[in-house]
C-alpha cells in the first residue's frame, strides 16, 4: 500500500483522513518524518494555501504530500474568518475562545440567511515540488445561537447542520464523515490521485 504524508499538526484531521482514506494508502503525520513544521501560509484563498503547503514539505520528504486549508465563512461577518479562521481574533486564543466571540459578535443577527454559514476546504496532493492533483468541499450550515456538543474540534459547536439537526461537534465521526467539507474534499482528491499511485 502506498503511503502518504499529511502535512498537518492537527490529530483530528489525521483521524479523520484515516478514515476517508481506509484501504487506499496509509497515512502518516509530517510529525513522524522529522520534518519542522514551519510553513506559514501567504495565499489568498485556502486552494492556494493547500498547494503552496503540500508543494513545500513535498521538497522535503521522499513520499507525496497531501495538505488541506480550510475554514468557515459567516455571511453575516462578510465571510469572516474564512482563511484567517485558525488565527481569528488572535493566534494565541483556543477555538472556544473564538466561538464564544463569534457567537457575541452575532447577537443581534437573528436573521436566517444572515447566520448562514460554511465550511470550506481546499486539498493538494504534490510529490518532489509538483502537484499531483487538487479538490475543494463544502458543507452548508448556519451559526447556533449557542454552542452544543462535545465532538469534532474548531468552530464544530457552533456550526449547525441544518439535514441533521446537530451542531458538527454533536456528530458522531462516521456521521460527519458523510457529509463534512473535508471529506468532499478529500474524495475527489484520492479519486484523482488513484491512477497516478497505481503508476509508480
Amino acid at each position: 500500500m502506498n503511503t502518504i504524508i499529511f502535512a498537518t499538526g492537527n490529530k483530528h484531521k489525521i483521524q479523520e483522513l484515516e478514515v476517508i482514506f481506509h484501504g487506499i494508502v496509509e497515512i502518516k503525520s509530517l510529525s513522524g518524518t522529522g520534518v519542522n513544521a514551519d510553513f506559514e501560509e501567504t495565499g489568498s484563498s485556502f486552494l492556494e494555501n493547500s498547494i503552496q503547503k503540500a508543494v513545500y514539505y513535498s521538497q522535503k520528504v521522499t513520499f507525496p504530500v497531501v495538505a488541506d486549508d480550510s475554514g468557515l465563512e459567516i455571511d453575516g461577518l462578510n465571510g469572516e474568518p474564512g482563511i484567517y479562521s485558525a488565527r481569528y481574533f488572535h493566534p494565541d486564543m483556543t477555538y472556544g475562545e473564538r466561538c464564544l466571540r463569534i457567537l457575541e459578535k452575532m447577537e443581534g443577527l437573528q436573521e436566517l440567511d444572515r447566520r448562514s454559514a460554511r465550511f470550506r476546504c481546499a486539498a493538494a496532493c504534490a510529490f518532489n515540488g509538483e502537484v499531483i492533483a487538487t479538490a475543494e468541499g463544502r458543507a452548508d450550515g448556519r451559526i447556533a445561537h449557542e454552542g452544543a456538543g462535545n465532538d469534532g474540534f474548531g468552530y464544530d459547536p457552533i456550526f449547525y447542520y441544518s439535514p441533521l439537526q446537530k451542531t458538527f461537534a454533536q456528530l458522531s465521526m462516521e456521521e460527519k464523515n458523510g457529509v463534512s467539507h473535508r471529506k468532499k474534499a478529500f474524495e475527489v482528491l484520492a479519486e484523482k490521485m488513484l491512477p497516478w499511485l497505481q503508476s509508480r
